[in-house]
Parts: C-alpha cells; structure tokens; sequence
C-alpha cells in the first residue's frame, strides 16, 4: 500500500468510530499509517486500543498478517470477541495456552508466549506477517514472565511494524529510545490526559469527602492540598473514639470481647460496612462500581455480607433478565456440579445486583460476571486486582478498602503505579461525566498517603529480563554463542544498565573531584594544628579509624556467617523423633521433627509445635543453631494432614517431660581477642592525632572525605556489576547446559562456538518455569513406565504451587503408592540438578510441589468433582473450581509439551507420549471440558 493508500484507510478507520478521535490516538494512528512502529503511553481507559485496532485494520486491508498480543488469556479472549464483531468471525482467529480458533485467519489474537513459542518454533504463520500489536507491554517489569516481552520485541524481523501499548510510565521516553534502536524507526506518543476526568474521594464512617481541596487558590501546577474539613472530621472522630474508650466502664472491653471503639453509634473509628458503602454510592449515583480487595477470601466474605443484608440492586425485570444470562452459562454443567460450585448463592447474589470477581472462580462464572456488568446488571463487584488488568470492565467507582495488598512474598504497600492502574477503571467513557475513586478510611491511613499516591501518576518501567534455559537452547540454534552475546547486549535490561552506567560514572568523576578537594583543606588544617596532613599524619589516624571499624564489620559477619552455618549443619542433622526449642518467629516453644530435611543446602525439616502447628522450620527461624532437648517416640504412620492428629501430637510431645531452656535465647558472639584488631587499636592509641578532641572540625572534615570515598568504591563497584551481570549469568547457564550434554563444542569451528544437541532440541520445545528438570525426567526414562494418570500426577509437581507456606511433599500422596514413588524419584532428579546449578552459581529450578498430584489422579482417573476439589484442598477446605480448572489448564498445557518432547527424544510414538495423550484426555473431560471448549 502507497503512503495515500494508508491514509484513506485511516479516514475510513475514523469514520467507523463512535467518538473522533483524541488528539493523541490520531497521532498514534498517522505515524502507524506512513510505515512506522508506535510505542504508545496513556493513562487505563484512555483509549489505547484504539492504535491496535488501527493495526489490525491496516493488515487486512493490506492483505497481510497481524497478531494482537495479550498478557492474560482472559484478555485475550476478550479481545477476539471485540474483534470477531468488527471484522467477522473469518478473519480473526484464537491462539491461547488451551484455545486455538481459526489460527490460519489474517489477524489472530494470542497471549505474548505463544508468539513468543512460534518464533522460536519459526512457525510459518510468521511469513506475510506486517504489525504486532503488544498490549500492556509495560507487563515487561513483571519479575515472572516479563523476559517474553524483550525476547520478541528483539527477535521479530525488522520488516513487522510493533505497535506497543502501554499505561503510562515516567521513563517512557527512555523505552522508546530503547525500541528506536533495536526496531529502527517508531513514533513515541505519550499522553497524560484522562479523557473522562478521575474525582478522588474518602469514606469516612458513612461520609463520603472529597480528597483534595477544591477551593485551593494553589497555582495549577501545584500539588492539590488535601481537604481540610476530611482532616477535621477525623481527627474529631478520633478524639471521641479516645474520650468514649476513657469512660466506658471497667470490664466492658471484657464482656463485649474488645474494644468498643468501632461501635458506630458511639463515634467509633470501625469502617462502613459493604452492604452500607455500597446504599451510600447507590443513593450518590456512583453505582456500577468495583470494590477492590486484595484476596478472594475478601471478596467471598464481601459477597456473603452483602447477601446476608437486604440490600437488592435490580428490579424484577432486571433479575429476569440475569437468570436468563446465567442460565447460558451453568448448561452445560450438570445438576450435582451445580451444587457443588455454588451455583444457587451465586446466582442469588446476581440477581440482587452483585458478584465476586477473582481466580478461584470458574471462568464461566467470571465472563458471566464481566457481561451482566457490561450490560448494567451487576452493579457492584468485589474483585481483586487481577480485574484491573486491561479487561474491560469500566465503572463509574472505583473503592479500594486498603492500601496494602499481598505480593505473593510479603504485605507491601501499593506503588502509585498500581493505584493509578486500579482507579483507571473508574470513568465510562460516553455514559460518565467524570469517574470516582473513593478510598474506606481506616485508622491506620492519614489522606496524605492517599493523596500521595493519588498524586503520583506515574512509575517507571523496569526491565526484569534474565537469561534461562529454554532461551539459552532457542537463542544459541538461531544466532551461534556470538550472535546470543550480541542479543543479550540489545536488551532492554542492558540498554538500562548501559544508561545508567553512563550516569554513574559521571558521579565518579564528580565525587573523586570533591574527594580531592576535601583532603587539600584537610590537609591544610591538619598542617595548621602542627599535624603532618599526608599519609603517616591525620590522614594515617583516620585510616586507622576506617581499619578498625572494618575489622569489626568483618569479625561481626564472620561470626554470623558461623553461626548461620552451624546451624544448616545441625538443621541437615536432625533426625525423626528429635525434640528442639524454638524461639523466634510466630510459633515459640517445643518442637518435634516429623520428617528430616532433604535439602542439605537449605535444611527445613518438617516439625509439629506444642500448639499443634506443622509447617517446615529453616535457618532463618533461629538465631543460634538448634539445640536437641529429647527424643519422642512416633509411630511408624502419624497423621499430622488432620486437625485433630496434629492435636494428638502436640498433646503427647506436652506430655513428653521435656523442657524448654529457662531464659531468653540471644545471640552468640565471638569474643574480641583478635589479634589483629588489638594491634589495630594499639596504633591508634599511640598516634599524636590520638589527643584532639572527638569534635573537631578536623574529625568532620576526615568523616565527609570518607563517606565520599565509600561512594566511590560503591559505584565503581556497581558500574562492574551492571556492565556484565547478563553475560555471566548467560555463560553460568551455558556450563550447565554443556555439562548436561544439551550443548555441545562445534566440530567444525575453532572459535569456540556452541551447537544445540538432541537433547537440547527436545529442551527447546518446553516452556516452562522447571524446563531442565521435566527434559531431565524424559532423558532419564523416570516417568516412561507411568500410566496417564500416574503422569498427570507427577507432571502437575512442576506446574502447581501451594499457596503460602503449605507443605507440598510426596507423601501428601496417600494410597498411590506408584504415584508417591514417582514423585521420589522426580524430587531426586531435582536435588541432582540442583547440586549442577549450586556449582555453577545459578539459582536452583524450584522444588517439585506433589500439592495437586493426589486431585489430578482421581480426576484423570475418573473420580467425581467432589472428591476431586475435596481432596485437592489444603487445610481441610476445598480448592476453589477456578483453580482445579486452572492448574488442570497448565497441567494439560506441560503433558501436551511432553507429549511433543518425548516424539523427538525418541524419534516416534513411545509409552510415555501414549500416556501423555490418555493423560490429556482423563483430564479434558466435565468441567474442564466445558471451560476449554
């Protein structure tokens, strides 16, 4: 197409829409249409999609190729209905983990790892392809899957125009500047207008504040001041909280069971319930809204309060119509799988006008939500924040209850980018005049922090990308070690590190300036004082001070060093029946070992508390290595899964007549008879600087010059590691890999180049977070006697992982013994390889997690839904549908890969592929059926 043709199918694009365009969609879609690639930042909600769409409308009227790619499947299936309805169900096709609809179609709609695979795979579907469209490529920062985006930015042929979509972001010139020199030309576009404006306010009992100060006479690029009657009204509401706790009388907190200060008719400082907050937005008019809370557990207690209330939403006509939507959705299950997923409560709750939205719920559940919403019959969702990720879903409110959410590590406090992500759903565009972000007041949570972060509107956009096995195999069979190196320098992780290396060294060059400055006036005054001022005079006696506080750091880290080490050794030796005391953490008192650690790297035996807590304990649970107290007589078979059985064994290790050391435990510490300190400090005593006062401005001046010094040595420290950390960590993965016989020395080349052997062939086909180990498993013939539901069952170890801390052992496989032996021998190949990695300083692959092999068994067996979720469950509770239906997805997804590695290490039909494909086949049946389509 000629630049004139473009640009009459821009006008065409135009005039299809429903709004004009703004001024930065037609920008976007200008530049896309004279022949460059665009990166594009706004604000969530601002239209951004509008650019892809344009790409996939220049493909078809092109007649080439274009491939829309999405971070979620949910995204993703979105995506495809919005485009089917534009374009028609012939020209756009599905490409996700479990879905593949209409894949030859001229645009086609996938998650990013599959474009990713097929680029590896050099699909053809790849020829005639003209655009990509990546949204929410910002997703590149994610610490888990972000790599995916970097490796197909870098590896698309320079002929496809990329169209990135992305929230906005403070350093987005920067990104572009990274994709301008490993794409050649694009068109960067950042906007930071909110199309429909974003009002924020706080709730506060059941007053509802604005934010910010509206009558604020600040100049316009002032921060806004928060609301000072929202500032009043607290604080008055505090104090009354004191002065009602002052004089309630003694004992009340007693019989009431606590405080009464969240008594509501005394002022009290407790939040507004659901069911209230969601009347007080109804009666407001800021209903749709979602409610934003930060675990399922949340949203389920949410959804329960409000049902329990006689809050109702609909009129009857509206409910009528929700029935027959949730009607289509639940037809397919059957009548006891209906029982069993809660289909009545939750049916209830839509017909009163509101849902929960999270990942424990079956996908069917979830779209039925998305769509009544879409269509105006839920009126409140309590989600968490999964929903905020590009699926659209706008309201006219946006509440978040807290400020704190759950990293899957710790509890952090949210970035102003996810607050910015989250508030973005607020605001309809065509339907709202202006969106509403209304965040519960607690009495942990000043308006200042809301304020700040409502204020910060943007974050920047860090690289996460690292290299890793199946990258390794993939990039060395395209481009040779040399061509490998040279990808890894083009990333967007070196670009950064590159850029701020630059930086770096300026401030060197700044601060070994300043440095001389300051010991010239040092010296000067030292000189002044009578005091030589080189090396053996002032300068000397603060050296010696710096010596001094060194080797005590060293000694102090030496010792714990020690420490540390005494006790992964005494951890690794601790045997079955052995008594010890713990003193730290949550869980203090006596403990019994249920199960010797395995790892002798990072020791964590199994143990039941005196108050029937069972988890595994490791290095960091003690301060000084573990002292064994006793032994404990235990049955051959103990049960520590049920509630009571660890009850039963707490009791009898309280009966056991062992004690606990009397005394707080601390921490050991090396005596200070070090020889070399003792001279250290002898010196320093004899020096002549030794008499002058500790004050002195001599001893400031010598304090700056070594701080300024330590900031030398630290960035000249940090320049080496930025400018090789990727090509060591690379070359680490390549010695594992060669060791292993994936790669191998070219016979025909002296220069030191890699070539992918069979093995690595077979390795380069899996993708999966434990590629090495599930090659290993099919190298070693480990699982090739295994039936299909066997395999299913060890298979799912390297795809689940438990939530928390929970215990994810072989033996949590009762009764199958072939399947508990399986999972022996697969967490034996673990700890081999991981012995590999340890020595070649690589991070050892994750441990096999047996925590859903027991549900995928019985259900590749042909058990019941019931017994299945009953058994998957951790705790005694059942596991949520959505996340049986979920892991089964990924479980299928690795037997498929299998299937296909398997083929190629043995050049044909094997017992292990037969068992791959009757393994896919036990699962993909019932619900799983219904959701994978």
């Amino acid at each position: 197409m000629t630049l004139s043709d473009t640009r009459v199918e821009l006008e065409k694009f135009s005039a299809r829409q429903a709004f004009a365009l703004d001024p930065f969609q037609l920008d976007a879609c200008t530049a896309l249409a004279d022949g460059h690639g665009v990166l594009v930042c706004a604000p969530t909600g601002a239209g951004k999609t509008i650019v892809g769409e344009f790409a996939v409308h220049l493909a078809l009227a092109a007649g080439s190729k274009c491939f829309y790619t999405t971070p979620i499947k949910a995204l993703s299936n979105q995506k495809y209905a919005d485009l089917v309805r534009a374009h028609g169900a012939d020209s756009i096709g599905l490409l996700t983990g479990d879905s593949s609809v209409n894949s030859n179609a001229p645009v086609v709609v996938m998650t990013t790892e599959v474009l990713r695979n097929m680029i590896y795979a050099n699909s053809p579907a790849l020829e005639h392809l003209s655009h990509v469209v990546m949204d929410e490529v910002h997703f590149l920062a994610d610490r888990f899957r972000g790599a995916v985006w970097e490796e197909v930015i870098l590896h698309l042929a320079p002929s496809v125009r990329v169209v990135s979509l992305s929230a906005t972001v403070s350093n987005a010139e920067e990104f572009g500047s990274w994709i301008q020199t490993v794409r050649g030309d694009t068109t960067v576009i950042v906007d930071d207008h909110r199309p429909i404006p974003l009002s924020q306010h706080m709730i506060v009992g059941n007053r509802l504040f604005d934010l910010f100060d509206r009558k604020d006479p600040s100049a316009p690029n002032k921060k806004p001041a928060v609301n000072p009657e929202l500032t009043r009204y607290i604080r008055h509401r505090e104090l009354a909280a004191r002065r009602d706790d002052d004089y309630s009388p003694r004992g009340s907190r007693g019989r009431r069971g606590g405080s009464q200060r969240g008594d509501p008719r005394r002022g009290g400082t407790r939040p507004i319930s659901r069911p209230d907050l969601i009347a007080r937005l109804d009666r407001d008019g800021l209903l749709p809204a979602i409610g934003f809370i930060f675990s399922r557990a949340g949203c389920e207690g949410a959804l329960s309060q409000c049902l329990r209330s006689g809050l109702r939403l609909l009129e009857p006509h509206q409910a009528d119509e929700v029935n027959r939507i949730v009607d289509k959705y639940v037809s397919e299950l059957s009548a006891s799988d209906q029982d069993i997923l809660g289909v009545p409560s939750w049916r209830e709750g839509l017909t009163r006008g509101f849902a929960a939205h999270h990942a424990g719920l079956l996908p069917a559940f979830r779209h039925a939500v998305e769509e009544l919403f879409v269509k105006g019959l839920v009126k409140a969702v309590f989600a968490t924040e999964t929903l905020a990720l590009g699926i659209n879903m706008p309201a006219r409110s946006v509440v978040l209850e807290r400020l704190i959410k759950f990293n899957g590590e710790a509890h952090v406090d949210l970035t102003p980018g996810e607050y910015t992500q989250l508030t973005g759903r607020a605001g309809r565009r065509g339907i709202d005049v202006e969106g509403h972000a209304v965040v519960v007041w607690t009495d942990d949570l000043e308006p200042t922090r809301v304020a700040g972060l409502a204020g910060a509107r943007t974050f920047p956009l860090r690289s996460s990308f690292a290299p890793e096995y199946n990258m390794a195999v993939n990039l060395i069979g395209r481009l040779g070690l040399a061509g490998s190196r040279n990808l890894l320098d083009r990333s967007f992780a070196q670009f950064q590190a590159d850029k701020s290396v630059v930086g770096q060294a300026r401030q060197i060059d700044t601060a070994r300036r300043q440095l001389r400055k300051i010991e010239i006036e040092l010296e000067n005054r030292a000189e002044g004082r009578g005091l030589d001022g080189g090396i053996d005079g002032f300068l000397g006696y603060t050296r010696l001070r710096e010596e001094i506080r060194s080797r005590e750091r060293s000694l102090k880290f030496e010792n714990r060093m020690a420490t540390q080490q005494s006790t992964v050794e005494d951890l690794s030796a601790l045997k079955r029946g052995q008594v010890i005391g713990l003193h730290g953490g949550r869980h203090r008192g006596l403990a019994v070992v249920l199960e010797a650690a395995t790892d002798l790297r990072d020791p964590k035996p199994l143990v039941i508390c005196e108050d029937a807590w069972c988890g595994r304990v490791g290095p960091r649970d003690f301060l000084n290595p573990p002292q064994v107290l006793g032994n404990m007589r235990l049955a051959k078979q103990i049960d520590r899964r049920t509630g009571r059985g660890r009850r039963d064994l707490a009791s009898a290790l309280r009966s056991a007549g062992i004690d606990m050391p009397k005394g707080k435990q601390s921490k050991r510490t090396q005596a200070a008879d070090d020889t070399g300190l003792a001279r250290l400090r002898s010196e320093l005593r004899e020096h002549p600087a030794h008499q002058i006062p500790q004050h002195d401005e001599l001893f400031r001046l010598a304090e700056r010059r070594n701080r300024v010094a330590r900031e030398i040595a630290s960035l000249e420290e940090s320049v080496a590691q930025r400018t090789s950390t990727l090509s060591i960590n690379f070359d680490r993965i390549v010695g594992v890999l060669k060791e292993l016989g994936y790669l191998e020395q070219h016979a025909g080349k002296s220069n030191g180049d890699l070539m992918v052997t069979r093995a690595g062939d077979t390795l380069s086909r899996v993708y999966s977070e434990s590629d090495l180990l599930i090659c290993e498993c099919i190298r070693s013939g480990l699982w090739d006697q295994l039936g299909a539901a066997e395999l299913a069952a060890v298979a799912s170890s390297v795809v689940y992982e438990s939530r928390r801390d929970s215990y994810g052992g072989a033996e949590l496989v009762t009764g199958v013994a072939s399947v508990r032996e399986a999972l022996s021998r697969t967490h034996a190949a673990w700890q081999a390889l991981t012995r590999i990695e340890m020595s070649h300083l690589i991070e050892p692959t994750r441990e096999p997690d047996a925590g859903f092999a027991t549900a995928i068994y019985l259900w590749a067996s042909g058990r019941s839904l019931t017994e299945v979720l009953a058994a998957a469950g951790e705790r005694g509770t059942s596991l949520p549908a959505g996340d049986f239906v979920r892991w089964s997805r990924q479980v299928i997804d690795l037997l498929e890969q299998i299937r296909t590695a398997a083929s190629l290490e043995t050049s044909g039909e094997s017992r292990l592929t037969k068992s791959a494909t009757a393994a896919i086949a036990g699962i993909r049946r019932g619900v799983v059926a219904v959701e994978l389509g």
